[in-house]
């Protein structure tokens, strides 16, 4: 079959796009740094780390001048001795060492035990996941080099010589009768060569190895092929104009034909004859062949990015891979001596902006690059290092990414430790470097050997210490007991390592919740109470029950393993708040109010449609609203039968309510109820949720549904710390795998009477005063509805603001205030809000969150004076102003 002539382009990846471009001649391309801009650079050493013996990580941060502004970029050296007889380079491929598949740099090194690596050679964003550049790894080679122009390769030799050149593939199949024909390459990727434009597979033979695991040898590449399967040097099988099937052997390799060489082959092969081929390396630039057995490794890149210590030219166009865009880069070099590697990386995030290939050139050479290339880079690049002590790598960096996490690529550039076990050189403390008041925290201590590789530290004994009372040795962990910093050490031997660790006060949190915002008013109330701190860093964490202190107001109440429980209610009240206070940080109340169960549905008149769904795909079943029987023969009911028979695993029959959006439940919801007719089959029986963030949540009605009948069944909701609103959208029973045999796989449970415990109406239950109040600045006196009262000191007016005695606000307008005399704050609370005031503090708390005001709280006379705007704005209540009279009219 004829190659189909219709394709035109060569598809170049990088950050995550795909460049469509014709394929042209190439030639040099200017690429020097020197005239990119007029501004001196300067690169500054911020961190250098060892990661083993014979390769270090060195971070810098570049300094540049880009659009006339001044740039610092984060750039990631890993930098390898390559004297040193403990460390070498190889590369990475895919998953399994295989191509035609993809992993990321990380999942790379840990499988493959390196210490560090970078991804490596581009590939075709829409390809198989094939390098296009040659690879060779310990004398094997993984990919030829493709016939591309300008396409340079990092390779060093087996006595730690280092190279970068561009190579190409000499290779010849060797025939029984004394025939040869040409190889063009190994395990290569169907493309367009360079500068023929022509089809790299047509009138061609490629070898496909066991490093190949697609059964498609390659996708895409317009020929149809003639296959021989060849097993320890004999023919096996001959498949004409059709792929032989299935993978290549381990053992063995297929020929892969199109055109002439399938014509050679039905004329000189033939099954059970030996066959033989032999294949090598040859410099473009010096001509000098190179068997690949000589070679440690070869990793493909793109253009020469530094050659003679000085910014080169560049060898292949770079619009594809956007070379004057600041993108992350990868790159890599060797110094002038060749004793050593430079694994090269700039980051792309929020600290860093990237690099142009020209800022690049300037950065190689900054750090004593002698000759580098550039390897795949944008949202390819990525960079993984074990820390030390540490037994797998981590990210070095956030990849430009982000969120996306570590693109998969083809293939990446490793380190590797061959070193023999040492011994104990030093240790490290690991663990967490914050904690909170009440909080234990176990710290391990880990080892790591002399030639900084880890070590076994289970049998390592060490005693442990804080340098001051913030935190305390419990005999298991450090427990953290007043805020601040602290450093713990352990000790060893002559070994020790230490941690800085710092516990969170107050003042590090923005914001406070017990999860829940309301709660029922009556003695016997209990509910889950969670509290979560948002730091000012953004991050959340939970805080230990123990280092919560909560302020009770009209009930008396108290909280246990997580659990409120209201023992009784103060007389007349008709709100009460509980309100979570950590290192003196108030947070958002928990609101008591008035609470009422409601009939939420009956399943009377079902306006809404209910449906029968299943997991996995073979379970069946229905679900319909139908008319009861026995004691609810009179009212309708929502039956579910279920047929869990079919299928494998865990189970799963379900009863969807409206659809898949379900139906709204009351705001604030704290107890739902539900009347079931079970059916002994003990399984499972559950509620799925969904709360406004869109997330499911998940209530077990009961984990064994045993009894048979009609029976109710109640469940707390503030356990689940449900964002309102929220909407019920289906019951269901399940069926775990584990101990299936033990339950029934068929069966019928029906539903009634589904009722929601909630506040009795949105405010709180309760009706606040309305009054009209009206205050003068420097007068002792008030009109509060035409009458006349007495305050113990006057508004004042200072810098344009209006300071008032909020005690007599809140009488007129319902509330309370409490003052605590030793922090100085006023803590004003109105039905559901609550407002705590620091004197002469801009900074307030509302509900559990910290805000921002223009103004403070003053002292005068030994009075506590507030910004009346500021107070009376977030209580709700409307203030006028009569400049002519200095008079205040409250309205509420």
């Amino acid at each position: 079959m004829a190659a189909n002539h219709g394709k035109k382009l060569m598809l170049v990846t990088m950050a995550g796009l795909i460049w469509i471009q014709p394929v042209v001649s190439l030639g040099p391309f200017s690429g020097n740094a020197s005239t990119a801009h007029a501004a001196a650079e300067q690169t500054v050493k911020l961190s250098d780390d060892i990661i083993t013996s014979g390769a270090r990580l060195v971070k810098y941060q570049y300094t540049t001048t880009r659009s006339g502004k001044q740039v610092k970029v984060l750039t990631d050296v890993i930098e390898v001795d390559l004297t040193n007889p403990y460390v070498q380079l190889d590369v990475m491929t895919g998953k399994g060492g295989q191509l035609t598949t993809r992993q990321t740099v990380q999942g790379m090194t840990n499988d493959t035990g390196a210490v560090a690596g970078v991804n490596g050679d581009f590939f075709p964003m829409s390809g198989q996941g094939v390098a296009m550049g040659g690879a060779v790894s310990q004398g094997t080679v993984v990919t030829s080099p493709s016939q591309l122009e300008g396409m340079y390769a990092f390779a060093v030799t087996n006595d730690g010589t280092p190279m970068i050149d561009r190579f190409e593939f000499n290779g010849t199949v060797f025939a029984a009768d004394g025939s040869t024909f040409p190889l063009s390459g190994i395990n290569q990727e169907a493309y367009r060569t360079e500068p023929d434009k022509g089809y790299s597979h047509v009138n061609k033979m490629y070898i496909y190895t066991s490093a190949w695991k697609s059964e498609t040898r390659p996708a895409d590449s317009s020929t149809t092929p003639t296959e021989v399967l060849v097993l320890n040097g004999i023919v096996q099988q001959i498949s004409v104009k059709s792929a032989i099937p299935g993978p290549v052997p381990a053992d063995g390799y297929i020929l892969r034909a199109h055109g002439q060489a399938a014509d050679y082959i039905a004329s000189h092969l033939s099954v059970g004859q030996q066959i033989d081929t032999n294949y090598e390396l040859r410099s473009l630039a010096s001509g000098q062949e190179i068997n690949p057995a000589n070679l440690k490794m070869m990793i493909g890149g793109h253009t020469l990015l530094v050659d003679q210590g000085k910014a080169s030219q560049f060898t292949r166009p770079t619009t594809s891979i956007s070379g004057s865009s600041a993108v992350a880069r990868t790159a890599v070099g060797y110094s002038k001596d060749g004793k050593t590697a430079y694994i090269i990386t700039a980051e792309k995030n929020n600290n860093s902006s990237g690099l142009t290939l020209s800022e690049l050139q300037k950065f190689m050479t900054s750090i004593g690059v002698w000759k580098g290339l550039n390897l795949d880079g944008g949202g390819s690049t990525t960079m993984a290092t074990r820390p030390l002590a540490e037994t797998s790598t981590t990210l070095t960096f956030t990849t430009s990414n982000g969120s996306a996490g570590q693109r998969a690529v083809a293939n990446g550039l490793g380190v590797f430790s061959t070193a023999p076990q040492g011994t104990l050189k030093g240790l490290k403390v690991s663990g967490p470097s914050t904690l909170l008041i009440g909080q234990t925290a176990s710290y391990s201590l880990k080892g790591y050997d002399t030639y900084y590789n880890p070590v076994d530290a289970s049998g390592i004994q060490a005693s442990w210490k804080s340098d001051n009372g913030n935190v305390t040795w419990t005999g298991d962990g450090f427990k953290a007991v007043k805020s601040g910093k602290s450093q713990i050490t352990a000790v060893s031997g002559d070994a020790k390592n230490s941690m800085n660790v710092t516990v969170l006060g107050g003042s590090d949190l923005d914001s406070l919740s017990a999860g829940i915002s309301s709660a029922p008013l009556e003695a016997g109330t209990s509910v889950s109470v969670a509290v979560t701190a948002t730091l000012k860093n953004g991050s959340t964490v939970t805080v230990p029950a123990e280092a919560v202190k909560w302020e009770m107001t009209g009930m008396k109440a108290s909280v246990k393993d997580g659990v409120l429980s209201v023992q009784s209610v103060n007389a007349g009240t008709k709100v009460g708040y509980a309100t979570p206070k950590y290192d003196g940080f108030s947070g958002t109340p928990i609101v008591f109010t008035t609470s009422s169960e409601q009939i939420w549905e009956n399943f009377e008149n079902t306006s809404y449609p209910v449906s029968f769904t299943g997991l996995p795909a073979e379970v069946k079943g229905t679900v319909a609203v139908v008319q009861g029987t026995d004691d609810r023969a009179n009212s309708k009911v929502l039956k579910l039968d279920y047929d869990l028979t079919g299928g494998v695993g865990n189970k799963f029959g379900y009863a969807q309510l409206n659809g898949t959006t379900g139906k709204e439940i009351p705001k604030d919801s704290t107890k739902m109820t539900i009347d079931v007719l079970g059916d002994s089959s003990l399984n499972w029986l559950r509620a799925e949720f969904v709360d406004a963030d869109g997330k499911s949540v998940y209530v077990d009605l009961t984990k064994q549904i045993d009894f048979t009948g009609w029976r109710t069944l109640t469940v707390d909701l503030t356990a689940s710390a449900m964002k309102y609103p929220a909407k019920l959208k289906r019951l269901y029973v399940v069926n775990l795998e584990e101990g299936q045999d033990e339950r029934a796989l068929t069966g019928s449970v029906s539903f009634d009477n589904i009722r929601f415990t909630a506040p009795a109406t949105d405010g709180g239950g309760t009706s606040l005063p309305s009054a009209n109040a009206v205050m003068t600045i420097g007068q002792k006196t008030m009109l509060v509805n035409g009458q006349k009262k007495n305050m113990d000191v006057a508004p004042l007016l200072k810098n344009n603001t209006t300071y008032i005695p909020v005690k007599y606000v809140l009488d007129s307008f319902g509330g309370s205030a409490t003052w605590n005399n030793t922090a100085k704050k006023i803590t004003v609370t109105r039905e559901t809000t609550v407002l705590e005031l620091t004197v002469n503090k801009k900074e307030f708390i509302l509900n559990g969150s910290k805000k921002q005001a223009d103004v403070s709280p003053i002292i005068v006379d030994s009075r506590t004076l507030v910004p009346l705007r500021l107070v009376s704005e977030q209580l709700g209540i409307i203030v006028k102003w009569d400049k002519k009279t200095k008079s205040i009219t409250l309205e509420s």
